[in-house]
């Protein structure tokens, strides 16, 4: 007989929310179905189903029968009040005319509403008085528990209230508790992060693991797994997520971690094909929440976009609306941005030629005004120097001081919208390296900046647009210089080092020492320090005679990665004397080092927050922890390294 398909979705929710008001609001059953008869046809446009008025004013007085039935009343205690039929002889209330037992009495499909369904949108209409009095009755089902305690979490900032409420749920034995307490679950989770109860709530999941039912165990292990992903402790993430896996093998939760747990690794091809499985496995379970196989579909694709899809609820809605700007950023063409000769001796050009260049003016090679190797300064073209002069009087942080990636604001720039509603409106502010160095500054500061796919969508493409833009600027064949200390160029060296750590981050070394040669081309003075980590990726990858060219280039180098690095090199190009000379150099400079590679087991000196000790034991801690495994590789290194520094 009633049937949801049979009207708009919508319009169902809106009528059995209006018809809920009304139970409410009723003295009594009469004055509610006849307001029933009269607008729920109305609301549900039934006029538009073909019914005559009889069928019309029948389905209504069923809709509205159900609703009664369903609701629970606040003058008896909460509880629903359903409506006796009437007798069989008597006038059917749905105002036909026949007599109930051949008109609705007669019908086999009565329409049923769940008391559930109605509390939820209960819960939106009591004022708090009355939820409390009914939580108080215990009429509240217990698994709706989660819906109030939320609100007292999110709106208005009361975890303990939250956890008070949520606590007795969990009190008795676990194994009878179902999924439907998955919600209050997480609550109470977040309730006892919200108030730094961090072993309370380890307490909690470790009883959950090993006491709770299959689908709240699964929960526990998947939020063990969680706290390991943000913590970056991908074994422990693994290992929790296999146990979640075994305590509910079909459960979607658990899909969305695996493939989570896998972009923050950034095995995005071995996350594309979980997906696939995923979407295959759940389907066959009978799984039927579109929205979920929508997500695995859009995962096969590009799991790291699939996965900001699926949060851009939760996640701050100015990282929403930026991810659809980076799209339109990344679509532009490059711009061609000049440079200007700075500090060049008067012999490399002609008097009167210390002119602007174009970059994108004709082939790369010698051109008048610039010379190769020359230093220059970037200059943006003039449109985006219009844009800049208004960007800088909009957004409200300095740039970081020094080699510094972060700044010190007293208000973070996040809540200051004033920036990002004019950056919204203006593609083209992606030309400007100035406006890309700012924006990435801000998404190191943003709490949300952590979640994997959110760097790898609003971060990497920043990064890469700025590596497009200089490598258009600045080829490689050119060999311009981009030095430090003209203000114009350190935007463009702080989004290449950016660039680099994004690229370490997301598994790409061979990326990484790319984007660090270029780096160190364009600032051969190098003033982040990177020549260190080029040199060790040369040495892990085993290019030595690439790490021995970088040792020559910074001759007495403070840095032990420089210092002892020659060496590693030259002994494994098979250059003995040459090692052993570089050796007793680097000892005599940072003699601490040798001590710290060849014990086994040695205590980790006190760590300064201000910095490296040059010579220092820290500086031999830090560079035994980085570099230590690629030495002890090495056949009889460390022996040899023994002896010739005894």
């Amino acid at each position: 007989m009633f049937h949801h398909e049979s009207a708009d979705t919508e319009r169902f929710e809106q009528v059995i929310l209006e018809a809920v008001r009304q139970v409410l609001a009723a003295t009594g059953p009469e004055p509610f179905l006849d307001w029933a008869r009269t607008q729920i046809p109305r609301t549900l446009h039934l006029d538009e189903l073909d019914l005559d008025a009889v069928e019309a004013g029948r389905l209504a007085h069923l809709l509205g029968t159900a609703v009664w039935n369903a609701t629970p009343q606040p003058t008896q205690g909460y509880r629903a009040v359903p409506l006796p039929p009437p007798p069989a002889d008597a006038p059917c209330p749905c105002g036909s005319g026949s007599p109930y037992g051949r008109c609705c009495g007669d019908l086999p499909d009565m329409p049923v509403l769940s008391t559930d369904l109605i509390w939820e949108l209960l819960l939106d209409e009591l004022p708090e008085r009355d939820q409390a009095e009914a939580l108080a009755r215990d009429a509240v089902p217990h698994h709706l528990w989660a819906k109030i305690a939320d609100r007292w979490l999110e709106e208005q900032d009361k975890p303990g209230r939250a956890v008070g409420l949520l606590e007795p749920l969990f009190a008795g034995p676990l194994e009878g508790l179902g999924a439907e307490l998955e919600p209050a679950f997480d609550v109470l989770c977040d309730a006892y992060d919200r108030l730094d109860h961090t072993r309370k709530k380890q307490a909690f999941l470790a009883r959950l693991c090993e006491e709770g039912s299959p689908a709240l165990r699964a929960a526990a292990w998947q939020r063990q797994s969680t706290m390991h992903i943000d913590a970056g402790d991908f074994p422990r993430a693994q290992s929790a997520f296999e146990s979640a896996l075994r305590s509910d093998p079909d459960n979607p939760s658990t899909a969305l971690l695996e493939i989570t747990l896998l972009a923050a690794q950034h095995k995005d091809a071995v996350a594309r094909e979980r997906a696939r499985f995923w979407y295959h496995r759940l389907r066959r379970a009978g799984l039927r929440e579109q929205g979920f196989l929508d997500f695995l579909v859009r995962a096969m694709e590009d799991p790291q976009e699939a996965l900001v899809d699926s949060h851009s609820d939760a996640l701050d809605p100015v990282l929403v609306e930026l991810h659809e700007w980076v799209k339109l950023a990344a679509a532009r063409p490059l711009p061609s941005y000049r440079l200007t000769p700075v500090r060049l001796p008067a012999a490399s050009l002609p008097a009167g030629q210390l002119t602007l260049f174009d970059a994108s003016e004709g082939p790369v090679g010698r051109r008048p005004g610039l010379s190769k190797g020359l230093s220059v300064e970037l200059q943006a073209p003039a449109r985006v120097r219009r844009l800049e002069t208004l960007w800088r009087a909009l957004f409200p942080a300095m740039k970081p001081q020094s080699t510094r990636l972060a700044v010190d604001v007293e208000r973070p720039v996040w809540l200051e919208r004033g920036w990002s509603d004019y950056l919204l409106g203006h593609p083209e502010a992606a030309d400007s390296l100035d406006v890309l160095d700012d924006l990435a500054t801000a998404l190191y500061e943003h709490p949300e900046s952590v979640l994997p796919w959110v760097a790898h969508a609003l971060l990497r493409p920043i990064l890469d647009r700025a590596w497009g833009i200089l490598a258009q600027a600045l080829p490689a064949q050119a060999a311009y210089q981009i030095p430090w200390s003209r203000g114009r160029n350190r935007p463009a060296l702080r989004l290449l080092f950016r660039r680099y750590l994004c690229q370490m981050e997301e598994g790409e070394p061979e990326g990484g020492a790319e984007t660090l040669e270029t780096l160190l081309r364009l600032n051969p003075s190098d003033n982040h320090g990177v020549r260190a980590e080029l040199m060790n990726h040369y040495l892990r990858a085993g290019e030595d005679a690439k790490a021995l060219a970088l040792a020559r280039r910074f001759p007495d180098d403070v840095l032990a990665d420089l210092a002892y690095g020659e060496v590693l090199a030259l002994y494994r190009l098979g250059e003995q004397d040459g090692a052993r000379a570089a050796l007793r150099t680097a000892a005599r400079r940072l003699p601490r080092v040798p001590q710290y590679l060849t014990r086994k087991r040695i205590k980790q000196p006190r760590l300064s927050p201000l910095g490296m000790t040059p010579g220092g034991e820290d500086q031999a801690w830090l560079y035994r922890e980085a570099m230590r495994d690629v030495w002890e590789s090495e056949p009889g290194l460390l022996k040899w390294m023994k002896r010739v520094t005894a």
